[in-house]
């Protein structure tokens, strides 16, 4: 609901709230959705175009660029999930070069420092952040995590 308000206040949807609904996750937990479609607007081709080579996704080689810490709290809210005291990313779609970008990317925008680790399938990864950055981590997100999402950080 947090991105939808964003993306409507900027024009980029409609401001109608999607509809949660449910569905039955892995060993049997409730998930909640809620889909929404944003305009389609060719002005935004760039943005495709930086992200896909020949359909395929990759990171750009100027995410360093777009890696902000509103856009680091967003990935964390989309794709982070909490492993003890630490924080990892589900990177799976892209390549480990693309993830040692990332890292390297956080690392050099927020001191944040973090590995990449096999995901359990064949060329599928993710990235791990390091106990010592969640300290920093939290200082750098915590203004942009929604009350519901904090407890990936706790």
């Amino acid at each position: 609901m947090f991105l939808h308000k964003l993306l409507s206040e900027l024009g980029y949807c409609n401001s109608n709230l999607p509809v949660i609904t449910t569905r039955l996750g892995n060993k049997g937990k409730i998930r909640k959705l809620a889909i929404f479609s944003t305009e389609t607007y060719t002005s935004f081709n760039w943005i495709y175009d930086l992200w896909y080579n020949k359909k395929i996704k990759h990171v750009p080689e100027c995410i360093d660029q777009y890696l902000t810490p509103l856009a680091l709290a967003i990935w964390i809210m989309d794709e982070g999930a909490k492993v003890d005291q630490n924080l990892k990313f589900f990177t799976y779609s892209f390549s480990y070069n693309d993830c040692l970008l990332l890292i390297k990317t956080l690392k050099n925008n927020f001191n944040i420092k973090a590995s990449i680790q096999l995901a359990g399938f064949k060329d599928q990864y993710i990235i791990f952040i390091w106990k010592e950055s969640m300290t920093d981590l939290r200082k750098i997100v915590s203004p942009y995590i929604i009350p519901e999402m904090k407890y990936k950080l706790i």
